[in-house]
């Protein structure tokens, strides 16, 4: 590419036709309006509160991104001038050495560019952020919005599914309101369908700790809340706030979960914190120090597991309110079950609720680091070049969100609620 060529590529607005100008910001504001009416139609249709209030904490992260997004448009300039000894770049503090990045740099249109119209620093000296690597940061920033709504969305409706799925329950527990089913028929579909109850003192093997752990751990992967689970919780919820059994525990549900939605979404001051651990500590000579090249694969080793951690724990406390119930009153009388913050880590049952925000973030935040290295630096980028741990690293990530989303958020309003 020619010097003149060059210079009109990068032509200003002073020197471009301003029906370009105009139909590209029309482009823009028409999107962006219809993006941000449809969201507004949608919740004013299914008129929830408190889905209303997770959709404006979703709008107030967009909002927070997009003033960073301006600040660092507005200063990329000033940032770009800033000259500092070339030694500072001679340390190891580099995501990629220069032999595996100069075929990136000898096809790179915009590097021409800067060299043309940036301020040339003196001797040994370099800018501080190039105009290049801010306008990569500039994208990143960009990419990151978008995943983490969409992902935000996406969590929100798997688990809402999920509990709707329970309708059907709610509606067997309540036929007796018809007249269809008497008192004692109503406990005899209770005795039947509480297998929970059957499994954990069926044996005193099964009341062994550890096997009880083992059961919990592999009960997430079918389904984690089954008929007995939702008909036990569900009478437990009505004989503690001493409500009828006409009570509509369902739709309770519906509203917890979505005042949840609340804690769940957004970003908050931790894990701004750790993108910026993230961005620091990724270096070529970390990587080698701490697990080679594939620290990002165990990275992304923690969603899942802390994805399978909760899912275990919260089979574990409907699995101890099901054996305190069938130790104290038997199996086939109702238990007055008593659930407690006891049953959860450090008593805190929000614990767990901050342990799923992270995951959820996280899996986001994977995903969008992804599709930012592939887009700016290539697939075969030293950030890509081991294929394989980067396919795995991808199912694991939408596996845990799947999993966290469908099953184990679900399974905590479930638990905590009651």
């Amino acid at each position: 590419m020619s010097t003149k060529d060059a210079h009109e590529e990068s032509r200003s607005l002073a020197l471009t036709p301003t029906w370009s100008v105009a139909i590209v910001l029309t482009v823009l504001v028409v999107v962006s309006l219809l993006v941000e009416r449809s969201i507004h139609r949608l919740v004013n249709k299914v008129n929830r509160k408190p889905l209303l209030a997770a959709v404006e904490k979703m709008k107030e992260e967009l909002m927070l991104l997009g003033f960073i997004s301006l600040l660092l448009a507005a200063t990329t300039n000033g940032i770009s001038n800033i000259c500092i000894p070339s030694k500072f770049y001679n340390g190891s503090f580099h995501p990629c050495s220069k032999p595996d990045n100069n075929h990136q740099v000898e096809n790179s249109k915009r590097r021409l560019l800067n060299e043309l119209h940036k301020k040339v620093c003196k001797k040994n000296y370099e800018p501080f952020v190039s105009d290049e690597g801010l306008e990569q940061l500039h994208r990143f920033i960009f990419v990151i919005a978008i995943t983490h709504v969409t992902y935000s969305c996406f969590t929100m409706l798997l688990a809402v599914m999920k509990i709707h799925s329970w309708r059907k329950w709610e509606d067997d527990a309540q036929m007796d309101r018809h007249g269809v089913l008497s008192e004692i028929s109503r406990n005899e579909i209770m005795r039947r369908q509480s297998a929970i109850l059957y499994f954990h003192t069926s044996s005193p093997l099964v009341r062994n700790g550890c096997f009880t752990w083992m059961v919990c751990f592999f009960r997430q992967f079918g389904s984690s809340v089954v008929r007995a689970d939702y008909l036990m919780l569900r009478e437990a919820f009505i004989m503690n706030h001493n409500l009828t059994s006409k009570y509509d525990f369902h739709s309770y549900m519906i509203r917890s979960m979505e005042e949840e939605f609340q804690s769940i979404v957004g970003l908050s001051g931790p894990l701004w914190g750790w993108v910026v651990a993230f961005m620091l500590l990724k270096t070529k000579s970390y990587l080698m120090f701490f697990a080679g090249s594939n620290l990002y694969f165990w990275i992304a080793l923690v969603p899942v597991a802390l994805v399978l951690l909760l899912g275990v724990k919260l089979q574990h406390v409907i699995a101890t309110l099901a054996l305190e119930s069938a130790a104290i009153t038997g199996y086939f009388t109702k238990a007055r079950l008593k659930p407690r913050d006891e049953l959860f880590w450090f008593k805190k049952p929000e614990l767990l609720l901050s342990l799923i925000h992270f995951i959820l973030f996280q899996n986001a935040f994977e995903l969008a680091s992804f599709f930012w290295l592939w887009w700016q630096f290539g697939y075969n980028s030293c950030f890509l070049k081991q294929h394989m741990m980067v396919h795995i690293r991808l199912i694991l990530g939408f596996a845990a969100q799947f999993l966290c989303s469908y099953s184990t958020l679900p399974l905590y309003a479930l638990a905590t609620q009651v």
